[in-house]
């Protein structure tokens, strides 16, 4: 569990980099998620940002990680919601480090479904120890996290000819 853990971390790392980086497509992307003003749409994105960090770093810290992985998932979970709620819009969710305006469906509202799901698994198992193989593990993970990322952004005709069509 130590490598999901570090995984995980890593996710949340990115994430709140992410948001560090492109502040003003993810403002925008809050404001069309959430229906805020432009304001409390930054002053949110600026919270997750923060809350995410904290979660990563109680992650990696083996008396804090199962709380860190208790509030990793309640932030995935907050965030699976309101793309719930938005289903069917077309938005840019700053989901990915494109911007990419998409309908939310089912695979973008279980992106982060399936990492509160891993989060809290994470958070209920027994505490285990670092090895050499945690890190390569962790990153593994994250490479597939990507790479799955990647493949559900493709467009439609993408998936059903398995190339794009002319």
């Amino acid at each position: 569990m130590v490598a999901l853990a570090l995984f995980l971390a890593l996710v949340l790392i990115g994430a709140a980099a992410h948001k560090a980086v492109q502040r003003e497509r993810l403002t925008h992307a809050v404001q069309s998620l959430l229906g805020l003003a432009a304001p409390m749409a930054a002053l949110m994105l600026a919270l997750a940002a923060v809350l995410e960090g904290l979660a990563a770093l109680a992650l990696l810290i083996p008396a804090t990680s199962p709380a860190g992985a208790a509030g990793a998932a309640l932030i995935w979970t907050l965030y699976a919601l309101a793309l719930l709620r938005r289903r069917g819009a077309v938005l840019d969710c700053g989901c990915d480090f494109a911007a990419r305006d998409k309908p939310v469906g089912t695979a973008m509202i279980l992106r982060p479904a399936g990492l509160a799901v891993l989060a809290f698994v994470c958070a209920l198992a027994p505490p285990a120890a670092w090895s050499i193989e945690t890190p390569f593990a962790a990153a593994a993970l994250l490479a597939l996290w990507f790479a799955a990322s990647e493949l559900a952004a493709l467009p439609a005709r993408h998936h059903r000819h398995g190339r794009a069509s002319s």
